[in-house]
This record gives structure tokens, C-alpha cells and sequence, in this order.
């Protein structure tokens, strides 16, 4: 299925609330990941089509990737190593670190890209926008939200945030305290007994870790790697904060354990009609490189700071652990993903594109 043509400015407003906190917004390379856009190009050259020609069925098939820096691209470490190395002969692996899931996003529509890391609602809200332009593969990062205090506030449960400003990064974070907020039996707003949510004045995650590390808030919710950061900057500034609640252990509390789901890969259409067994190939692949992540997580942590996805293996190390990497395919990610969609359905239409996407966006979910 052909992409349809969109103008820039179409596209990038209808995109606009796809992207997330889990992307971690450039900062100081000291604490994370570099700025500029970081490349790896493994094997031969790439051709400028990645769509395999039937008569040159035996070359290997060229393949674009695209991965966010931060949690969202802990995952390729491995498989990026590997192929700098040499380990696969049916694919040729172009990776590319970005930044920004905007980036992300125009380069699928364009056909710049032909694999990518994602946030979930993004995702949705790109095969919304291209009419099933893209398929999600996989489901590759958990819930990675904490709720973090400064000394002197004390957060045990939902119930000690009454009458207190909880200050989030836009979008998903926003929207995940929100439904908490509401399951817990509390209401959202500025009175006494209410719990006023703060997702303006700190729109961006890194400047939201700032305000933290600087003991400018009481209480935020941030994810990983950036609570890592936040804890560790302050600390050097004799303040002490508290990651004090799991949001991911909340949201089990009230919704089926594992269905909040902030991270994804995806696949354009075009491309998985064309490369199936590819696409299969790079699945193998990816799954395997996750589990690498789990059990070695140290040599993982380097691997992600050689490759750019995130500037200081030793934040890495330790973030790794809360980040909640994974691998879910087929009918397992179809109802984590079905179910976490609802409820920014319910909050937000507009930030999965106005509507549920259709059964085929979920490859092999039979």
C-alpha cells in the first residue's frame, strides 16, 4: 500500500500531539545524549530504494532504521553492534539516532525510513494520519514514569496528593496521571481536595529535570533516564529527592498488568509488502538484542553510549533497570495496545488521531 501524498504543513499538524515524554529532548552531554543527530551505516552501501528488485533477489535487502535516543532506543544497542560487526548477511542495516519523533514520523510519510522506534500514541496516530501507511511490529517499551518529591513532601499513595500541584511534561505523561488520578477516586482541579495537574510550565521532559534538580518543584513526574539524572543533579545541589511511586505499578492497579505501553517499532506498509521476510529477519533480530539488554546490562549500557543513543553509559546503567525495555509481539501487543488506546481515546481523541486504528495495524496479531 502506497503512502499517501501529504503537504508538510498538513502533515506536521496533524502529528503535532504525537509525540511523547519518553523521547528525551537533547541536553548537556555530561548527562545524556549528544545533540546532533548521530548515524551508523553497517555493510555495503545503501541503495536510494530499499525495496528489493527481483533481480537481485540474492543481495541483501537494504534496510533504514530509525531510533529515538533514551529509553525508546535502549533496545537496538546489541542489534546496532552487530551489525557494525558484521553478523548479518541477508539485510544491510542503515541505523540513525534522532531526537526528535517528529523527525521520525515526516521521514516514514516521505519514505526516508523503512523501520522506526516510536511512541505508541504517535504510532496510532501515523497510520490514522497516512490511512494504514505504517503496521506496528512490536511493543518495545513499557511504562517508564515515575513520580519523584523533594524533601519535605511525602507521597505514599494517590490520597497524599490531594490539594497539591503535580507538574508533568505535555502529552502522555500528562494523560497517564490523569487517568490515574481519576481511577484512584480523585479529582482533577485546583480546590483542597482536588489534584491540580501542571503539564504547561514545564512542557519539555529535560526542562521539567531541571526544575527538579534545581528544588524548583515539590513533586513530578518524569521518566527514565531523566529520574536518574534529576536524582543525581540535585544530590550535587545538597537536595535530596525521593523517586517515590512506580506509575507503571499504579497503572497494573487498575488497568491488566502490562498495558501501558509508551514505546513501539514500527514498519512501513509499502515496505513490509514488499520485504516480508526482511521484516521477519529484523524481528528476530530486534527480540534477540532486547534480551541481550536484560541479561547484560552493563556491556548493554556501553553499547548504547558507543552508538549515540544515549551519551553516559554509567546513567544508562543505572537507568536500565526502571526503563522497562520489552519485546511483545502478535496477539499479546494487540491487547496491551487496544487497551492503552482506549483510554487516551477517552482523554485525548486528538493524540492517536482521532479514532482507534484499524485490526491491520498490528502485524502477525491473528
Amino acid at each position: 500500500m502506497k503512502l499517501r501524498i501529504f503537504t508538510l504543513l498538513t502533515v506536521f499538524a496533524l502529528l503535532f500531539t504525537g509525540l511523547t515524554a519518553c523521547v528525551e529532548k537533547p541536553v548537556d552531554p555530561a548527562d545524556t545524549t549528544d545533540s546532533e543527530t548521530e548515524s551508523s551505516t553497517q555493510g555495503t552501501e545503501t541503495e536510494s530504494e530499499s525495496e528489493t528488485d527481483p533481480d537481485t533477489a540474492t543481495d541483501p535487502v537494504n534496510v533504514n532504521v530509525y531510533t529515538l535516543n533514551g529509553t525508546t532506543g535502549f533496545g537496538f544497542a546489541k542489534m546496532m553492534n552487530d551489525a557494525k560487526n558484521g553478523a548479518y548477511t541477508t539485510e544491510n542495516y542503515t541505523f540513525t539516532v534522532q531526537s526528535d519523533a517528529s523527525l521520525i514520523t515526516s521521514a516514514l510519510i516521505n519514505g526516508d525510513v523503512d523501520i522506526a522506534a516510536l511512541p505508541t500514541n504517535a504510532a496510532a496516530n501515523l497510520y490514522n494520519v497516512t490511512e494504514g501507511g505504517v503496521r506496528i511490529l512490536a511493543v518495545n517499551t513499557l511504562g517508564c514514569l515515575y513520580l519523584l518529591t523533594k524533601e519535605g513532601t511525602t507521597v505514599e499513595s494517590f490520597a497524599d496528593l490531594k490539594g497539591k500541584t503535580v507538574y508533568t511534561p505535555q502529552q502522555n505523561p500528562s494523560f497517564i496521571v490523569q487517568e490515574l488520578v481519576k481511577k484512584n477516586g480523585l479529582e482533577i482541579g485546583t480546590g483542597a481536595d482536588q489534584v491540580d495537574i501542571d503539564s504547561s510550565s514545564y512542557k519539555l521532559p529535560a526542562d521539567l529535570r531541571d526544575a527538579v534538580a534545581s528544588g524548583a518543584v515539590d513533586i513530578a513526574v518524569l521518566p527514565e533516564p531523566m529520574v536518574t539524572i534529576a536524582i543525581s543533579s540535585a544530590k550535587q545541589q545538597n537536595i535530596n529527592v525521593t523517586n517515590a511511586m512506580d506509575l507503571t505499578a499504579e497503572w497494573d492497579k487498575v488497568h491488566t498488568e502490562g498495558s501501558l505501553v509508551q514505546g513501539c517499532v514500527v514498519v512501513r506498509t509499502a515496505f513490509l509488502e514488499a520485504n516480508p521476510e526482511a521484516v521477519e529477519n529484523f524481528l528476530t533480530a530486534y527480540e534477540a538484542s532486547i534480551q541481550y539488554l536484560t541479561e547484560h546490562v552493563e556491556e548493554t549500557a556501553q553499547m548504547i553510549a558507543d552508538n549515540g543513543i544515549f551519551a553516559n553509559a554509567n546513567v544508562a546503567k543505572k537507568a536500565i533497570p526502571n526503563c522497562n525495555v520489552c519485546y511483545l509481539d502478535g496477539a499479546e501487543m494487540k491487547s496491551a495496545m487496544e487497551e492503552y488506546l482506549n483510554v487516551l481515546l477517552a482523554i485525548k481523541a486528538q493524540s492517536i488521531g482521532g479514532k482507534l486504528p484499524a485490526a491491520d495495524f498490528y502485524y502477525n496479531a491473528k
